[in-house]
């Protein structure tokens, strides 16, 4: 009996130690075990989201900054023309030492606003014929807008950039909007009021999250 005790109790002290084994911690730079550990790049964009450049004139990037963890990661961006106008979307990416990348991106607005629509100021809210959901305009530049709630759908965080380049036209250029959807309108048609103001506008908002309804606006 007191062999079998003496041999448990053996049993016992070994499982103990192997229990008790100190792993070793020492993993080399960058890895946990067998699995290597990267960083990705964060990606900074200078100034503004929006950057406007009359037609034919220079484009001077801003530019953007990018690091993994601490260390400076090299930047590439797309080009972006300035022959005609339209809301173009700089890319810019960069990638880490092990070939993971990341993007980010700024809207470039390139406008050509003739005499008749310069002076123009259609800014104000806009209320949707049908729910009275309010669309906010706000002039950013002659010809140019920033439209929030577009298709004057409750509960929308999207944002546009409308055109007023000729008379009283008020369209939705082909674009990447806020959310990075593609978005433009079709069939417009607006209301001028006097003093280079707009009483309503219509259009039919081309998103693939939008009916193809013709929606209606009145100034409020």
């Amino acid at each position: 009996m007191k062999r079998y005790i003496s041999y448990i109790a053996l049993m016992l002290t070994g499982v103990i130690l192997v229990s008790c084994h100190k792993d070793n911690f020492n993993y080399k730079p960058g890895y946990v075990g067998r699995s290597k550990i990267t960083i990705y790049p964060v990606i900074t964009v200078k100034g503004d989201d929006y950057v406007l450049v009359k037609k034919g004139d220079t484009y001077n990037d801003p530019g953007a900054t990018a690091k993994a963890g601490t260390e400076d990661v090299e930047i590439t961006s797309t080009a972006v023309t300035t022959n005609a106008a339209g809301v173009y979307t700089q890319t810019y990416t960069a990638t880490n030492a092990d070939g993971f990348s990341a993007t980010a991106t700024r809207h470039v607005v390139v406008y050509d606003t003739d005499a008749s629509a310069a002076s123009n100021d259609f800014s104000g809210n806009y209320a949707r014929s049908t729910n009275g959901s309010v669309a906010e305009v706000t002039k950013l530049a002659p010809g140019v807008y920033s439209v929030f709630n577009p298709g004057g759908a409750p509960g929308t965080n999207l944002t546009v950039i409308a055109f007023n380049d000729t008379g009283n036209d008020f369209y939705i250029p082909q674009q990447n909007a806020s959310d990075g959807s593609p978005t433009s309108s079709s069939q417009e048609s607006s209301v001028s009021a006097p003093g280079g103001k707009l009483a309503g506008f219509k259009w039919a908002i081309v998103n693939p999250t939008y009916g193809p309804a013709v929606r209606i606006f009145n100034k409020i």
